[in-house]
Order: C-alpha cells, then structure tokens, then sequence
C-alpha cells in the first residue's frame, strides 16, 4: 500500500502505524487554526536541523500536551524549499533517527504550521510575516541559517552590495537576510514596541551577539538616513524589549541519504526522492539525523516562551551557555570533525564514521580531544566534558547508520579554524602550567588543511574542494604545489608566512606562537608523494 505524505495521506493511521511509522497524537486541524490565528514562534531557516530538531521539539510539545500551538517557519535563503518540499506535503515531513545500535526510527512531524518564503519579491508571504510580528502573541523567533547567514562584509571587509543597498534603500525595500529580518522587526516596533526574543541556535560561538550585532547594524543605519522612526536601535539595545540569548547547539543532521531514502521506499512511501535546488540545497520528504542532541539556552525571553524544558532544551544563564559552547566548539566535538573532515577528504572517506575504523585517525583525534583540548576547558557544571568527548567518540562519530561526509563537515573549513583550535592554543599560550610542546596534533590538522588546499588527494587525484568563501584567498598559497616535488623549505617557509600569521585564520599569529615550524615540517612531509598523508599521521600518532 503505498504511504503519501499529506495531510489527505496522513488519515489512513493504521496503514502509517503498520508501517512503524510514529504519528502525530493531537489535532493537527486545530494546532494549525491556533498557531495562525495566536502565533507564538517564527522560526527562520527551514533545512534539515530545523526539520530534526526544532520542529520536533514543536511536535513533542503538542503530544504530551504542554503547549497547544506548533512552530511557523519562514525560508529566506532558498525558497524553493517551501515550494518544492514542503507546500507539496502540507508541512508534513519524517524524522528518520538513526540510532548506533543499528536501529531507526520514524516519526511523521507534523508540528509545522505555516510556511513562508521570506521574500519581498512575494509580497503575500512576506505581508503574511509582517502581520505576524504585530502579534502579542508573537514571544520569539528562532533561526539555523548558518552562521554565514549574519555576515554583513565579505572577506575583504567591504558591505555586501545587498546589505549597502538595504542601509540605503531602508526597511520598505530590502533583499538581504538580515535586512528583511530587521525590517519585520521594525513592524514590531511601530506596532507599539512589543517585547520579543530572538534565539539563534544556529551552530556558532557567541550566536545571539552576532545576530544583534547584525540586525543593530542595519537600525543605526536606517536611523542615520532617517529611513525609520526614531527609538528603533534603542528598541533593539534594550534587551526588556527585545533578548539575544545566547545558545548552543548540537545534533548531526547530514543531508538526505539514499540508503535511507530505499528503506522508506521499502515501506511504501510515495515520493521519497530527494531534489537538489537550484542553490544547491539538498532536500526530501524526510530528514535523517542521529538520536543524540542538545540545546542549551540563555533564558531570557521578554514575552514569556514555550516550555520547552519538556523536551529536552536546557535553559541556565549566558555564562553556563558561553562555557557549554566553548566545550563543544573549541574542544569535544567540532575540532574532531573538522580534523577528520580534512583527512578524510585527503584520503578517500565517503563517511565520517568509516574514519573511525582508521587506528591512526582514531588516536588524531582522541589527542586533540581528551589529551590536548580537555585541560582548557572550563566544566559548565550541566554537561561533563570528559563524558561528552566520550559520547563523541564512542557512540556518536562511529555510528555507522549516520551518512554524514567529510565533504559536507569541511565546508568553510577557513571560517572555522580559528574558533576550533585557536582557543586552545590561545589557552596554552595564557597558562603557565600548559607548553605549547604538547600540542602535536593540532599542528597536524593545520598542515593537513594546507595538503587539503591543493585539491589533490592522497592518492595524487584531484578532487573538489568544499564550499568556502576564502578559497580564492587561501589557495594561491599552496596552487603552485606539487605533490613528490616539494619546494624548498626554506623557500615554502617565506610563501606561508603571510598566512600562517593570519590569525584571523587560525585565530592567533602561529609564527608569534612558534607553531608554525611544527605546522611547515608537517606539510612538507605530507608533500613527499601519494601515500605521505597517511604515512606522516601513522608516524606522528606512533609518538603519542
């Protein structure tokens, strides 16, 4: 029998239920009425760590009934999402969560109530989101548009043109992100000041600064042009009014795998394929992600929220947030992805956790967690370090039913260096009772991320590097390369200066720190010839 996800589809329970599919426990007719008519959350970014998370949340909610409204999401990068994926569905979509154990689960989440496209070119959608924002209802908006998503300026520094012609055009004629974010939020703020909270959970250190920063930035442009009412930067600055919590996210949620895809089939679903959008977004009726996940959220919220605490969120003040994410960010979790992101590019993986399988990976990447990154962190008293590296890397990278890529964890690898490493070496270089000798393997991803940059494996085949906005900046360096002819060391060692002191980079100066001769003699060794990856990681990791 075949299973279509719809709202029409959704009615024949038993044949979804046979089919061990969880369903929806609540009336969905009615949450749909409630949250259009007294909207409570916005949410802005409609991908896949939405889908996993954050509309599940809405949907855990509405079953054991502690709130009686679910969650509108609003798309603002890619709008075909909303036309393509989620209209077709009436909002529906499945959580596939694949558990270590080699089980899965399904569950049709059903807790969307609206969609929008947030753009001005359609003008129904996004009068729709304005009427939103006058709603006293309205208590926050959350966002996962990637940290990317908050840039004003580009690598050089410079305003993006939109973002310039928005400051200038004012609130009534935007087309960037931020700008149309800010110019629903001046909506709020001429329907008479309303308070509201606004939650980045997007996966990046200081989040709710960065998105204030941004959305502030355009109202003391508009002020400055007098393009809005007077008191709108002061609405924003005035956290009675309107809260940036700070927050930190942590759940895997790869793109939709088609091995995935081929068990839903099995199971009768209808149209379960994936589509790729013309921006490259890739996107099904069904989102695949790992059981484990945490958020850890300021709580401040001007207008009252969802009690969300029934689901799992935990909610503490800014300085236990900013602590939870340094441990996740700068030590146990993000710094081992991307140290296996840039080997496992280097070395032919498809999958993170077939990495794990490599004894030599393997010791990289408990050096940098539990020997190298573990006496800098800070214990934020909610989560034990040492037990979250030990979830990482025992149940969560390894699992084999998790279809995530190095290609996908190495995008904008240059955005993330300096936050995944370079607190750790900002710590050493801080502490008299730490030497900057013990640190091995966080040189050795440095240089591996230099091999990477080359675009040839390991193996002396080209490949495709990942999106990342420096690439034209940072791959001059190494362009003239080549693999079994390495340049003069003394030679090499002049070329990298200027980048190897980027500490915007690698967010401290590594010829100041004295890391970058450990950084050079890595590289040069990874440059021998096809194999010398593999061989400099195997003789380096010997030592440890």
């Amino acid at each position: 029998m075949s299973l279509n996800l719809t709202a029409a589809g959704l009615a024949d329970h038993k044949a979804w239920e046979a089919a061990g599919y969880a369903l929806p426990s609540y009336d969905r007719e009615a949450m749909i009425t409630r949250t259009k008519e007294s909207p409570c959350w916005v949410h802005f970014g409609a991908g896949n760590i939405f889908r996993a998370f954050q509309a599940n949340t809405a949907q855990e909610l509405l079953n054991n009934g502690t709130f009686d409204r679910g969650v509108i999401v609003a798309e603002g990068f890619d709008t075909e999402i909303i036309r393509d994926m989620y209209q077709p569905h009436d909002n529906l979509s499945i959580l596939v969560t694949l558990k270590a154990d080699g089980s899965v689960e399904k569950t049709v989440v059903g807790s969307i109530a609206e969609s929008l496209a947030t753009d001005t070119a359609d003008s129904p959608d996004f009068a729709r989101l304005k009427e939103i924002f006058t709603k006293d209802s309205l208590q926050m908006a959350t966002f996962t548009i990637t940290e990317k998503g908050y840039s004003l300026k580009n690598g050089a520094g410079e305003l993006l043109p939109s973002v310039a012609a928005d400051f200038a055009a004012g609130p009534s004629s935007v087309t960037s992100y931020m700008g149309k974010v800010a110019s629903l939020l001046y909506e709020r703020f001429l329907a008479g000041e309303k308070p509201f909270a606004m939650v980045s959970t997007d996966n990046c250190s200081h989040n709710g600064e960065k998105l204030s920063l941004a959305l502030t930035a355009y109202a003391s442009a508009w002020e400055e042009n007098k393009l809005v009412q007077p008191g709108f930067l002061s609405y924003l600055q005035n956290p009675e009014k309107v809260s940036f919590p700070w927050t930190m996210i942590d759940k895997i949620t790869p793109r939709p795998d088609g091995s995935i895809e081929k068990i839903l089939e099995e199971n009768g679903l209808a149209d379960a394929q994936s589509i790729v959008t013309s921006r490259h977004t890739y996107v099904a009726p069904f989102v695949n992600a790992e059981e484990c996940q945490y958020l850890v959220v300021e709580d401040h919220f001007p207008n009252g929220r969802p009690p969300m605490e029934k689901s799992g969120w935990i909610f503490t003040d800014r300085e236990t947030v900013n602590k939870t994410e340094r441990m996740k960010v700068c030590t146990c979790l993000n710094p081992l992805h991307t140290a296996l992101a840039v080997f496992g590019c280097l070395l032919d993986y498809e999958l993170i956790s077939e990495e794990m399988k490599n004894p030599v990976l393997k010791k990289l990447v408990e050096r940098i967690g539990y020997i190298e990154g573990l006496p800098v962190v800070t214990d934020p008293g909610i989560l034990s370090p040492k037990q979250f590296i030990d979830e990482v890397l025992n149940i969560r990278i390894p699992n084999p039913f998790m279809p995530d890529t190095p290609q996908r964890i190495a995008t904008d690898t240059s955005q993330k260096l300096s936050i995944r490493f370079g607190e750790t070496i900002k710590s050493y270089l801080a502490s008299p009772e730490l030497s900057l000798s013990d640190l091995q393997a966080i040189p050795a991803v440095f240089a591996g991320w230099l091999r990477y940059l080359m675009g040839v494996d390991d193996n002396g085949d080209a490949f495709e590097l990942s999106p990342d906005p420096l690439l034209a900046t940072v791959r001059p360096y190494v362009q003239d390369l080549k693999l079994g002819a390495p340049a003069d060391r003394e030679t090499l060692s002049k070329t990298l200066a200027p980048l190897l002191s980027d500490a915007s980079i690698f967010g401290v100066d590594l010829i100041f720190a004295g890391l970058s001769d450990r950084v050079l003699d890595a590289f040069v060794s990874m440059l021998q010839g096809p194999g010398a990856v593999a061989d400099t990681l195997a003789a380096l990791t010997a030592q440890f």
